[in-house]
């Protein structure tokens, strides 16, 4: 090839790659090299995720049902029943009513998390496992840092929580969107952002996250359902969680064993980027492609591990 002919190449595909990334937001906000964290959750137990950095919660305390127990039990590995190549991770919860028989479940990702794309593949149930039905339960994936102290304006969360029986206002099946300035337990204080979004999620969803820009936005299966300001962006590092909980004044009076479940396929956080859901989804399939089942170049923070709250 010609000197003049490989310029010109070079010259129009700079300009192509220009205008795509002009026109194409989530491909000009990419910055992987910031740092990437994928996990598919294809392990036989949990004592191989926590050589990736994954913790139980057993700490007894909020969320959930007074001084109802978080247990390791309730965390486990599966083939995904609609494709048995695919495996999931199960996070299960089970009550009675009573606290003594209650059983919460949460797992946590260091703490190292703050602007970025955070998403996940997550299965939601509408009914339980076993058991009567129509207690307040939430399913969830979100970021958190600790409530230092009451009120406390550096706390952050940003949260997706699904209520299949309602709760919180909502008669019925609704998924909520929180980003949170802070908030007091004692009495109830909360200062946050929150969208509902109506309606059935039963089965599996991708939810994402992005907080770049002094913006939070909210998206499932792709679609924008809530967008929250700069009043409630997170000012100090997270970590990225899953848990299933009962909401206390929302408790069935039967007192007769009952469990849930909701499934985790993957998650996936990219840090210092804006990406969209297809490319989010682009990434992932590449990432399996590639027989990544982990994947961590996020740089350490400098905080404890954390999981609770």
């Amino acid at each position: 090839m010609k000197k003049t002919t490989l310029k010109c190449a070079l010259i129009t595909a700079l300009i192509f790659t220009s205008s795509f990334a002009m026109h194409n937001p989530a491909f000009a906000k990419s910055n992987s090299n910031n740092g990437v964290m994928f996990d598919d959750f294809s392990y036989k137990s949990f004592s191989e995720a926590t050589s990736n950095g994954w913790l139980i919660r057993t700490e007894t305390g909020h969320p959930g049902i007074k001084n109802g127990v978080w247990w390791t039990e309730g965390v486990t590995f599966h083939p995904d029943i609609a494709n048995s190549n695919n495996q999931v991770m199960r996070i299960t919860s089970k009550t009675d009513g009573t606290s003594v028989n209650t059983r919460q479940t949460q797992v946590c990702h260091q703490r190292k998390y703050l602007e970025g794309t955070y998403a996940a593949r997550v299965h939601f149930n509408d009914e339980p496992d076993y058991g009567v039905d129509g207690d307040g339960v939430v399913q969830t994936f979100y970021a958190i840092s600790p409530l230092e102290k009451p009120l406390d304006k550096d706390y952050s969360e940003t949260d997706f929580e699904y209520l299949p029986n309602g709760g919180w206002g909502e008669e019925n099946n609704a998924l909520f969107a929180t980003s949170w300035e802070t908030f007091q337990l004692t009495p109830w204080t909360p200062i946050n952002e929150h969208n509902a979004r109506r309606g059935s999620l039963q089965g599996w969803h991708v939810l994402v996250l992005t907080i770049i820009d002094n913006t939070l936005n909210y998206y499932v299966d792709g679609e924008l359902f809530a967008t929250h300001s700069s009043q409630v962006y997170p000012e100090v590092p997270m970590s990225i969680n899953f848990n299933l909980w009962f909401i206390a004044e929302q408790i069935v009076t039967q007192q007769t064993m009952r469990q849930y479940s909701q499934d985790i396929d993957w998650v996936y956080f990219e840090a210092k980027s804006k990406l969209d859901t297809k490319t989010v989804l682009n990434k992932v399939e590449m990432l399996r492609k590639q027989h990544s089942r982990f994947t961590d170049t996020v740089p350490a923070g400098n905080y404890a591990a954390y999981c609770s709250l």
